[in-house]
This record gives structure tokens, sequence and C-alpha cells, in this order.
């Protein structure tokens, strides 16, 4: 017992060193944590209305327990299957589209020997990154009205136009294409800096062997970078059933829910629209739940597999 409490006084006395040592650097963490703490630690101190016939005059420990009825009520709603459908799909095609991208354009950058050029592709492909999401939306409407600049190529090779927000099919092409313009440059930087870790002689040593740039690429740069890779993957898997809202809802319209509408859509406007609090934040637990399982069964999965994993 005493041993136990010397090696935990010993560790808090390294910390103290530590923070003392690096002041500046956990100076610069604290915003972190705060940020944290605030938005995403305190918050789950509601997710008990869940369970609760909301009422804010009542507050949270006032409102009357319910159990399970608003998860067995999306459960059995209308909307669960089409939920469920479009949030996986969505996020899988982004995921089977938008994940390898800006490893194939890290791959391509890393043979690219002239550095002027380089960096102006390396700028183009991050400037959409920083453009907001309600411009981005915005030029996405202008460019696919039937005046818009899709339809006049369409028209250039004999095509009719059609208003493409307002036919649920050509919903997912252009949210997939378009987040992949948005964020290959900007995904691309992780690659680029696991890639420049690699060890150069590596690649002396395939060269002496004869080894030309496709094969070094193939058996020197992509295994260099697998574990970073595998990481990525886990934590994109890990949010599948996460497709951000802001984005679809400034995109879609009653005539495509069809296809655009998913789970954070849903929990905006039963919360936020409806003011149906308990339903919405039960739907927003089970897409949490449900995320969380799939991280750690993926995890799993990919220790015993590859041995790269988060934990």
């Amino acid at each position: 017992m005493q041993g136990t409490k010397n090696r935990g006084n010993s560790k808090l006395n390294i910390l103290r060193r530590d923070i003392k040592r690096n002041y500046f650097i956990y100076l610069m963490l604290l915003p972190v944590v705060t940020y944290y703490i605030l938005f995403h630690y305190m918050p789950m101190y509601g997710a008990q209305i869940a369970f609760k016939n909301f009422d804010v005059n009542q507050g949270i420990w006032g409102s009357p327990f319910t159990g399970f009825r608003h998860f067995l009520s999306f459960f059995n709603s209308y909307y669960f299957k089409r939920l469920i459908t479009n949030t996986i799909l969505l996020s899988g095609l982004d995921i089977l589209f938008g994940f390898p991208a800006p490893i194939i354009l890290a791959l391509l950058l890393n043979e690219v020997k002239k550095l002027r050029f380089k960096k102006i592709v390396q700028t183009v492909s991050y400037l959409p990154h920083f453009i907001s999401v309600v411009v981005i939306a915005g030029l996405i409407i202008d460019f696919t009205t039937q005046n818009g600049l899709i339809n006049e190529i369409r028209q250039m090779f004999g095509g009719r136009p059609i208003s493409f927000l307002n036919f649920p099919q050509y919903f997912r092409p252009l949210y997939i294409s378009t987040n992949m313009w948005q964020h290959i440059g900007w995904g691309s930087i992780i690659y680029l800096a696991a890639i420049s870790n690699i060890d150069q002689q590596l690649y002396e040593a395939a060269r002496i062997d004869g080894a030309g740039r496709l094969r070094q690429c193939f058996s020197i740069t992509l295994p260099g970078i697998i574990p970073m890779i595998t990481i990525l993957l886990i934590l994109r898997i890990g949010n599948i059933m996460t497709v951000g809202a802001e984005k679809i809802l400034l995109l879609y319209n009653p005539s495509i829910y069809e296809t655009s509408d998913v789970i954070s859509t849903f929990v905006y406007r039963k919360g936020l629209l409806e003011a149906n609090y308990s339903y919405s934040t039960a739907v927003g637990l089970f897409n949490s739940l449900i995320n969380f399982t799939i991280l750690v069964t993926v995890n799993y999965v990919s220790r015993r597999v590859s041995e790269n994993s988060l934990w």
C-alpha cells in the first residue's frame, strides 16, 4: 500500500516538474482542453433528456422519465430506414472515393521534381478547404441551375438543361464530388508529412538495385505511410454515421429528401425547428453509440490483422 502511494507521489512530482519545464507548451494546450470540456464533455450531462419528456420549465432533473420511448419511436418511424440508408451511403461513398483521393494526390506530388510547379498545385488544391461552406453551396446551386455552367456545357453537346438539385438521383454524385474537391488538397498535407519521414537511404538502395520511380512508389513510399493511412481510416470509419449537416441543409429541399435526408439533418429539424428536444437527443445519442461501437470494432480488427491501431 505504501509502495503504491510512493509511486503515485513520484508520478505527481514528475508531472509537476514537466509542467514547470514546459510551461508555455501547457499554456498553449489550455484553450484546446477548455474547448473540449465546454463543448464536448459538459453537454454530455444533457444527454439524459433522451430518456425523459423534457420540459424547459421543469428542467432536466424535473422532467418526467420516459425510458426508451423516444428510441422506440424512432426505430418504428417511417424515416428510420431512409435516414440510416442515406447516412451510410453518403458516408460510405465519401470514404470509397474521398479517402483515397488525398493519398493519390500526395503520391503524385511527391514525384514532382519542379518545386515551383509543386507549390502552385498545392496552393490551388488547398484553397477550397478555406472557402466557407455557404459560399461552396452557393456555387453548387448556381452551377447546377437550368441556366448554370454545367447545363451550358451540356447544351453545347446537345443535352437538355436539368435542375440537378430537384432530382434525388443527382444529389449523391454532387455531394461526393464537391466534397472531394474541397478536401483533397488539405487531406494530402498529412500524407506528404508522412512521406517526408521515410528514410531516404531506402530510395537510394532501390535505385542502385534498378527500381524505377513507380516501383519505388509501390515498394517504399506506399508501405511507409500505411500506418498513417490505417489510423486515419479507422477514425473515418468510426465516424461513418456522422455526415455534416451544414452543407446538406444548404443544398437540399423537400423534393430530394429521398436521398439527401440524413440523421444530422433530421436531428436539426426535430430539435431546433420543431423543438422536440428529447426525441432529437435520443436520435443523436443512438447515432453516437453506433459510431463508438464501429470505432472500437474496426480498431480491434485492425490491431489483429495489421498491428496498426489507435490503442
